[in-house]
């Protein structure tokens, strides 16, 4: 059975303009629920989009996963009047019906992660439905514009724990049979399954305020899903880590940046104690690829812009997981690592936003021993992991 993913978006936004490609917690809206979608059971995964910028992006960035594929939609059904609907008959219509299972994946949901999504799926695979959709169990009191309660007697207020309260729609995720979408042109019909999802996740994107509230749950969630055990890959940026983040150019473009030799020593000694280096940068420098070349860093990604999701993908590869990185970076394209990996580190003169969130912040500055520093913190930190 062919399970197709489609994520929808639409180049307008008028509450928050540019939305789908504004960065939450340093990387794109929809990159959150993509990546969800990249490491679920979905076979295929479209971004179905009017922006063209979108869909360079992913066919430049996302080349390493060979699930994911990106497709223009005509203006019509990207208006702002347009239903979503409307968009996933045309979708359906451009692949030519090529899908058993549809799963309509909002990216204004970045909560959503690769759990939902399977269970969504295994609604119909496992449970018999036709389709599926996410809810949340609430348990606010809802009243009538009359006066009325909806779903509680006023005279015997339940408490909290007593109180099943009510499910809501979160408009994360949906699913549906193929047979069911084409005969209802809807995303859900027929008998229709319920998967719970996390109360935070019933937050709109439709203000600012929505954003910073959502953009703080994402780093809570991703900092209490740390696990504290042997490091064994140290991973590192580039600019304002390696660097002090200055580049001098000339008439023919970059033309110097600043390294510090401590650091390289720290990386050659840290390497002797079993733990692996990767340098992964949104850069694509020839300088630094000639650096890592020098220091043997044989694990060096040049012009990676989602590095959350790349390193994830690394990790998997491996059998590893982010309890087993230690992460250093000093700004915003770093947050997503920073507050997922096992141990996070940042240069002195790193960002406020990275400072705020890394779970060390470093005496050293960038280009000045910062990693020497790192290195040092490790190899004490690992110590404890040792057989005696």
């Amino acid at each position: 059975m062919k399970k197709t993913g489609i994520i929808p978006l639409r180049k307008g936004s008028k509450g928050i303009p540019g939305k789908n490609k504004k960065k939450m917690l340093g990387r794109p809206l929809f990159s959150w629920v993509l990546t969800a979608a990249i490491f679920s059971e979905l076979d295929e995964v479209y971004v179905f989009t009017d922006d063209q910028d979108i869909i360079d992006f992913i066919n430049r960035e996302y080349h390493w996963a060979s699930k994911v594929k990106a497709l223009l939609r005509n203006d019509q059904n990207a208006s702002d009047t347009a239903s979503t609907e409307s968009a996933l008959l045309e979708f359906a219509e451009t692949v030519k019906n090529d899908f058993d299972l549809l799963c309509l994946l909002q990216a204004t949901s970045p909560m959503t992660t690769s759990e939902d999504i399977n269970a969504s799926l295994n609604e119909i695979l496992i449970n018999n439905k036709t389709s599926a959709l996410t809810v949340v169990n609430t348990h606010r009191f809802i009243w009538n514009t009359d006066g009325t309660p909806q779903n509680y007697d006023v005279f015997n207020r339940p408490r909290r724990q007593d109180f099943e309260g009510l499910l809501m729609e979160n408009g994360a995720v949906y699913a549906t049979t193929k047979e069911a979408f084409l005969s209802s042109k809807n995303r859900v019909s027929g008998t229709i399954g319920l998967v719970k999802m996390n109360e935070e996740s019933l937050v709109e994107i439709d203000s600012l305020s929505d954003w910073e509230i959502i953009e703080n749950l994402l780093a809570d969630r991703q900092k209490k899903k740390k696990v504290h055990q042997r490091i064994e890959y140290l991973v590192l940026d580039v600019d304002g880590v390696f660097t002090d983040g200055c580049v001098y150019y000339d008439a023919e473009g970059e033309m110097a940046k600043k390294f510090d030799m401590r650091d390289g020593m720290g990386l050659e000694i840290i390497r002797q104690n079993q733990v692996e280096v990767l340098v992964m940068t949104s850069e694509n420098s020839d300088l630094v690829a000639q650096r890592m070349k020098k220091l043997q860093i044989k694990h060096t990604f040049l012009g990676v812009k989602d590095k959350f999701s790349f390193l994830t993908q690394f990790l998997l590869e491996r059998n590893s997981s982010f309890g087993a990185v230690a992460y250093v970076g000093d700004d915003v394209n770093d947050l997503a690592n920073i507050c997922t990996v096992g141990w996070s580190f940042t240069p002195a003169d790193a960002t406020d936003v990275v400072k705020a969130n890394a779970d060390y912040i470093l005496t050293n500055a960038s280009g000045n021993g910062a990693i020497r520093e790192t290195c040092e913190i490790l190899l004490k930190y690992n110590k404890r992991y040792e057989r005696v």
